[in-house]
């Protein structure tokens, strides 16, 4: 019977003499096997080996998760900071995207320091898209502390449905804002104390004499808008919403900034397909929609809409104060026979057809009853409730017995 060495020292060294057959004693010393210690020392060395093998590799694994995830130290800047800069927050980017912002712009010396700063303060997951005045080379704690404080944020405009480009002074003397002017109060920002604000009269001649492309103009609104009145040009086409520009851009970066981001809104929002259907050119609907929105409440929409289809059908002037009202100094619910006998491209009363560009910046809804006016008869309406609510109807006769209803309520 043959017997095989344990390698792993199964059998105990005296089983294995026992076991071992007899030697004659002139070849024992030559025949005897290296000596049991030996072996043990290399088996040692191979576990040894392995073990430090085993321990380098957990120690890298160790380092790549530490880089991945942050643990241990970071770089961070000490104090609030020194000199301001401005820096943009992108839709959908979340506190690490925002750190690697900062570190980029030299706000702070690590993403990790902010994102760690971050964790104590949950006002950072409410951080808006925009534009935010930072300090350089601040703390991680002061970066969060600056970024979610309200005044931070800058270059921010609102555009309400029914704006105008221009200023509109009410028979009250209150003044409403036009986007022109609200354009000028976004670029203002204090940078290092200076201040970026930029003149009313700057952005006016380059929405007056910019070239229409450049400025962010959909194609299909240029040949129009460029035979307009030069202060008009620009009229319904920054559509209403919520704009963010950057403070410190030059009258031509600020224009283009708004033009751009509402003709992207028009395009998300159905135009110039949406006009497909309708008879219509894209500029003329949009046109339509400019007068829907300041004729009527969001209720009626499709009803004046469908209106004015008819009327321009028929043949009709459209006879709309709004238009009238436009080109006043002083606008008002009801108009004055003398402004309705001014003769200008304006005057719905004296003209027919459609103006030659809107006369607001038309909302959604507005755009889309203009794509898809609400089916029926009616060639007039009027409001006749207080609330602004209108009265429609398809005869002479019944619109004149609804503009007596609407004095009657204290609505004409």
């Amino acid at each position: 019977m043959t017997y095989h060495d344990d390698d792993l020292d199964l059998f105990d060294e005296a089983r294995t003499e026992r076991m071992r057959p007899a030697r004659t004693s002139s070849s024992s010393s030559s025949r005897r096997p290296a000596p049991r210690k030996k072996k043990k020392k290399r088996k040692a060395a191979v576990w040894i080996g392995m073990v430090v093998v085993l321990g380098l590799i957990a120690l890298g694994g160790y380092y790549g998760y530490k880089q991945i995830t942050g643990i241990g130290d970071y770089d961070d800047f000490t104090g609030q900071g020194t000199e301001d800069v401005v820096i943009q927050v992108k839709g959908g980017e979340s506190t690490g995207d925002i750190a690697a912002t900062l570190v980029d712009a030299g706000v702070v010396a690590s993403s990790r320091a902010f994102v760690v700063a971050s964790e104590s303060n949950t006002k950072v997951r409410g951080v808006q898209p925009g534009y935010y005045v930072m300090k350089k080379k601040a703390s991680g704690a002061a970066a969060v502390t600056k970024i979610v404080d309200p005044k931070s944020r800058v270059g921010q405009l609102e555009v309400r449905p029914g704006a105008q480009l221009e200023n509109i002074t009410q028979p009250d003397n209150t003044v409403i804002d036009g986007i022109i002017s609200k354009l000028a109060k976004a670029s203002c920002a204090d940078l290092n104390g200076t201040s970026t604000c930029v003149p009313v009269e700057q952005l006016v001649a380059v929405a007056t004499g910019g070239d229409l492309a450049k400025l962010g103009v959909p194609d299909w609104a240029v040949p129009d808008a460029s035979k307009a009145e030069s202060k008009r040009r620009l009229e319904g086409l920054i559509v209403p919403g919520v704009y963010d520009v950057k403070p410190g851009s030059t009258p031509d970066e600020l224009m283009t900034q708004l033009v751009t981001a509402s003709a992207a809104q028009m395009q998300a929002w159905g135009l110039p397909t949406m006009a497909d259907n309708t008879g219509y050119t894209p500029y003329q609907v949009l046109t339509m929609a400019s007068l829907v929105e300041k004729e009527a409440i969001t209720d009626d929409f499709g009803k004046v809409s469908r209106v004015t289809y008819n009327r321009l059908q028929e043949g009709m002037r459209l006879q709309y104060d709004s238009t009238i009202n436009y080109v006043l100094d002083r606008p008002a619910i009801r108009t004055k026979p003398a402004d309705r006998d001014k003769v200008g491209p304006y005057n719905s009363y004296n003209n027919s057809g459609l103006p030659p560009t809107p006369i607001s910046s038309p909302g959604k809804g507005a755009l889309t009853a203009a794509a898809a006016p609400t089916e029926g008869p009616w060639l007039f309406f009027v409001k006749c409730q207080k609330d602004g609510t209108s009265c429609f109807a398809t005869t002479n006769d019944e619109h004149e017995a609804n503009v007596d209803q609407a004095i009657a309520n204290g609505a004409y």
